[in-house]
This record gives C-alpha cells, sequence and structure tokens, in this order.
C-alpha cells in the first residue's frame, strides 16, 4: 500500500532542497517511525505460504553469505506469492532505518529490511497501480544507481549570476569542477552550508541551476538523514537533523550515492548470521 506525504513548509526546515516553498513538489512516502523488532514475530502453526517464504529466505541468505559492496544485485521476485505469504514475508523483514522513492517512467517505492543489505523494492505504474515487487541483497537497490545515471544531467551548465548574489557563484564552479573530474570508486566530496555565508539569492538560484533529481530518501540511524539526488548527475543534497527535526547539518556531496544510504561489507555477513537465526527460530 502506497503512504504518500508532503513535507510541510511552514513546519520542516528549510535547507538546499527539503523543505522550504522551492521544494512543493517534494513527495516521501510515510517513513517508519521506529525498527520493527524481529523478536515481535508471530507465526500461526499452519500459516499460508509457510514453505514458499522459508524456501525464499534460505535464497536470500545464501545470497547474503557470499555477497560484497559493488556486487551484482542478487533479484528474487515475491510477486508471485499470494497475500498470506507476502504477510508472512513482510512480517519476517520487517523495516529498517533506509527509506527511498525513484521516480521516473515508473515509481519505486524501496524500504530496507531489519537486514542491512535486504531490500524490498515495489514498482508502481504512474497511476499508482502496482506492477512489481521483489527483494533485492544490494549494498543500494539497483534501481538507485540506474537512475542517478539515467535521469541526471552529465554537464552543469550555469547561467549569469543574479543581482544580490553572495557565493553561489564559486560554489556552482567547484561543483562543475567536481563532478567533471569524478571517477567511480573515489570518496565524496562535501561542500557544508551549515556555517557557509549563502544568502537567499544565493540558495535560490543554485536550486534552480541545480533542480530536483528521481531519488528521495530518509535514514532513520542514530539520527535523520534525508538524501535527495539533485538533476545533476553525482551531486547529492545530504541533510542531518536532530530529534527535533532542526537541520545540525547542511551539505552537498559529490560522488556516489552516500553511504547513510548503503549497506556496508560487514552489514552482508552480519545479515546472512541473523537470517539463519530468524530461519530456524521461526521456519522450523
Amino acid at each position: 500500500m502506497r503512504h504518500p506525504m508532503k513535507w510541510e513548509d511552514e513546519e520542516q526546515p528549510t535547507g538546499v532542497f527539503l523543505g522550504g516553498p522551492s521544494a512543493e513538489t517534494v513527495d516521501l512516502f510515510q517513513m517508519p517511525p521506529a525498527v520493527r523488532r524481529v523478536d515481535r514475530l508471530t507465526l500461526p502453526g499452519a500459516a499460508a505460504g509457510l514453505q514458499e517464504v522459508a524456501s525464499l529466505l534460505e535464497q536470500v541468505r545464501e545470497a547474503l553469505a557470499g555477497f560484497s559492496a559493488g556486487a551484482e544485485p542478487a533479484l528474487f521476485p515475491v510477486g508471485h506469492l499470494g497475500e498470506a505469504a507476502l504477510a508472512l514475508l513482510d512480517d519476517a523483514l520487517g523495516e529498517g532505518e533506509v527509506g527511498m522513492i525513484v521516480a521516473g517512467a515508473a515509481e519505486y517505492q524501496i524500504q530496507e529490511s531489519v537486514l542491512p543489505g535486504v531490500w524490498r523494492v515495489k514498482t508502481f505504474e504512474q497511476a499508482g497501480k502496482p506492477i512489481g515487487d521483489h527483494v533485492e541483497v544490494s549494498e543500494v537497490p539497483s534501481v538507485v544507481r540506474a537512475a542517478a545515471t539515467a535521469a541526471t544531467r552529465p554537464e552543469l551548465v550555469i547561467g549569469d549570476p543574479p543581482a544580490g548574489c553572495m557565493n553561489v557563484m564559486p560554489v556552482l564552479a567547484e561543483l562543475r569542477a567536481r563532478t567533471a573530474a569524478y571517477h567511480p570508486g573515489q570518496p565524496n566530496h562535501v561542500i557544508s552550508f551549515t556555517l557557509f555565508p549563502m544568502n537567499e539569492v544565493d540558495m535560490g538560484f543554485l536550486k534552480r541551476t541545480l533542480n530536483l533529481g528521481p531519488v528521495q530518501a530518509v535514514s532513520r540511524g542514530y539520527g535523520t538523514c534525508r538524501v535527495t539526488l539533485t538533476g545533476q548527475r553525482h551531486v547529492w543534497s545530504v541533510q542531518y537533523l536532530n530529534a527535533m527535526d532542526t537541520i545540525i547539518l547542511d551539505t552537498l556531496e559529490v560522488g556516489d550515492v552516500p553511504v547513510s544510504l548503503r549497506a556496508a561489507d560487514e552489514d552482508f555477513q552480519d545479515s546472512a548470521e541473523r537470517l539463519g537465526e530468524i530461519l530456524e527460530a521461526y521456519f522450523q
């Protein structure tokens, strides 16, 4: 089921992209308020689809056991499962810290499970009709990187400086140089606006120049991190918020998908072991 929401301009913090009057088109589905605990999982003795789900999760465990960041994603379609089996699968996987939306010809709603590196990816037509559903083992879902490349501009075009600007032109010049020089595997370059002197004219011109891209995400780990891909390839808006939803760090990152959205090498082995425990405790 889809759960759309809009950030309310007067209640949400402003920043480079998320919040504020220039982000009225930003939609995020309802992210989980907390991680669901696996030890709350309850399975009836004759649950419909039990063996199907157990078999699927065993395949996911095997994929996790030998997986590493950067490897080809392993996809497991689940659209053939019945309603009861899908509910059972959702209960077993739970909801983790990261949720994403990827927009384009179709919309992808992505939820990390309680097992880092295991993602639930649901696909919808633009009209909202569900057309796909799969579980994916990956560093970051493949559709995210595909959209980040295919649905963004390769070159940054900078217009004439607006009247009253302060520092936006050097920032844009740096972004243009960094994006042109970026190669996969390089660490992301971070530009912080928390203490950087940028006035409203600067920020308005920066937003209009970069525009919004196809990927939006929220990560709720030790705090909230909100991530938006801009319309410029390799440029991400990344905001860190405290418990009061006040921005404590407002940045642009040039490079790959920010690490706050990606599973690390150690996550895959840990998730394989944890999934093995889930299978032993609840499916045998």
